[in-house]
């Protein structure tokens, strides 16, 4: 079991513990907290409350987290679009709408599902519910991934994203016409005190760093790659919003009025790393997914 304690700070004052904790990891849901409550595994200030029981500021919380069990992660048959796999590295297309690793309400149907089906050897640092993940992309995100198969590669890989010499580069929709052909958007990023569940810029969030460059221009939004610097969670979904660009489809940072596509319009096409084991730099760039392709032309023909 993994212990973990938090210090509630004055902006989550007076909300419902079960929506507080939720808020903080992405991977725990508001049901599987409140389960954890009820069984008292949750305890404010050394004491059992219950899953309407409102926060104060300097309430000490502490959480036991139950041990996840292995069959959230079971291998299942899947088509899997690879570009690349040996002994130590697979890269994979994942598609639109498939998450990651599973989660409280995702158990299944996963990429990591898929990749212990298909290969059964993936490093084991991130423990059974994320073996062999590096880095991640958002469930509506499409696009390449690299995936550890064992301790050395994931290492290796992991501090190459650290020292910010992989290649990501993402093709975005977003709203509106940047009028500026390439641009650097620096601005730290952290929770939204508001919403937890957002991400947004805040002055003491983690350095984030996205780099633009405009591909194409239409009458109401522009055709951008996006190049990461960093890799924080939401980190381009937030910086296109933040300087007045949000992606077309994006439910929790763009307009209700927007493009018809379930989810952002973001494609993650171009990924480039130094393979751990021979050194030599490798690059993968695979096509936009039909739904953006199909975007991109009707806005040609609007335009």
């Amino acid at each position: 079991m993994e212990t973990m304690e938090y210090n509630i700070q004055s902006n989550d004052a007076g909300q419902r513990i079960d929506k507080v904790l939720a808020s903080f990891d992405d991977d725990w849901s508001r049901s599987q907290i409140q389960s954890w409550i009820k069984d008292g595994s949750v305890k404010v200030n050394g004491e059992t409350v219950k899953t309407n029981y409102k926060v104060s500021e300097g309430d000490e919380v502490v959480i036991t987290v139950p041990e996840p069990e292995e069959l959230d992660a079971v291998p299942e048959p899947m088509d899997l679009d690879i570009y690349y796999e040996d002994q130590d590295v697979i890269v994979v297309n994942k598609p639109r709408g498939m998450v990651v690793h599973p989660a409280p309400g995702h158990p299944g149907g996963t990429l990591v599902n898929g990749l212990l089906y298909h290969c059964k050897d993936l490093s084991g640092i991130n423990g059974v519910l994320r073996p062999g993940i590096v880095h991640r992309i958002d469930m509506d995100t499409s696009g390449l991934l690299m995936v550890a198969k064992n301790d050395m590669a994931h290492e290796k890989l992991v501090k190459q994203l650290q020292e910010k010499t992989v290649t990501r580069k993402y093709v975005a929709i977003v709203h509106g016409v940047i009028p500026h052909d390439v641009g650097t958007i620096d601005a730290p990023l952290g929770r939204d005190p508001k919403d937890r569940q957002r991400m947004t810029v805040v002055d003491n969030g983690r350095h984030a760093v996205t780099h633009f460059k405009v591909l194409e221009r239409f009458t109401d939004y522009t055709f951008v790659e996006c190049i990461l610097e960093t890799g924080r969670t939401h980190q381009i979904r937030v910086h296109m919003k933040y300087i007045g660009y949000p992606l077309a489809g994006d439910p929790k940072y763009g307009p209700r009025k927007t493009l018809d596509i379930d989810g952002q319009a973001l494609h993650a096409q171009v990924l480039g790393f130094i393979h751990p084991r021979t050194e030599e730099y490798l690059e993968f760039k695979a096509p936009m997914p039909e739904e953006l392709t199909r975007l991109l032309e009707f806005l040609r023909k609007s335009n």
